[in-house]
């Protein structure tokens, strides 16, 4: 019996934002990847007021139910609390409840910490690539034409994770324009390149 490629795709943050806007993206995701993958799509709670506590707990959650080789993926807030909640797993109690996951992909993260946005109630530390599970390869997607979280944040990302491959894609907006190919090649690549 063949099982399907897991991949988690944690959503961004605003009211309606699971079904009126990130579910475009995850048909797009599933669409290009095609069969053998499945795209679970849970939603975060209090959507429209995400907060470090109530998202990072519901995504520890969806973590410890992959397998090991999924993947996952986080739009915009929902991409910068999986980074937070993948570094915060440094203690190895922590991480050996968590699978080996494939990779992680960012799509449109907004970065909160230094030279990035303000935050009252936690930071990105500079050292974040140190932080997250060894070996683990991190794509950072981020469209140019982005007027609402600006495609800077892609490169404080990957100044805090250098490990990190830096997709800065052209014409693109916040949502990737609904088109998940490139993501998807990514994906793809890696399930090749995984152990």
């Amino acid at each position: 019996m063949t099982t399907n490629q897991q991949i988690l795709f944690v959503q961004g943050a605003g009211a309606g934002a699971h079904d009126d806007w990130d579910a475009a993206l995850v048909d797009s995701l599933s669409r290009e990847l095609g069969a053998g993958y499945e795209v679970r799509y849970p939603r975060m709670p209090d959507e429209g007021d995400p907060s470090h506590a109530t998202w990072g707990n519901a995504i520890s959650a969806e973590l410890t139910r992959l397998p090991a080789g999924a993947f996952v993926v986080g739009h915009s807030v929902g991409g910068t609390l999986l980074a937070l909640t993948l570094s915060e797993q440094a203690s190895l109690a922590k991480r050996a409840s968590l699978p080996e996951l494939a990779s992680v992909v960012l799509i449109a993260a907004p970065f909160l910490g230094a030279d990035g946005w303000p935050s009252e109630t936690f930071e990105l530390r500079g050292d974040l690539g140190a932080r997250l599970p060894p070996g683990l390869r991190v794509h950072l997607f981020h469209g140019l034409n982005d007027e609402t979280v600006p495609p800077s944040h892609a490169q404080l990302y990957a100044r805090t994770i250098p490990q990190a491959q830096l997709h800065l894609l052209p014409g693109r907006d916040h949502q990737l324009n609904n088109d998940l190919s490139q993501v998807a090649m990514v994906i793809s690549a890696d399930v090749d390149r995984h152990p």
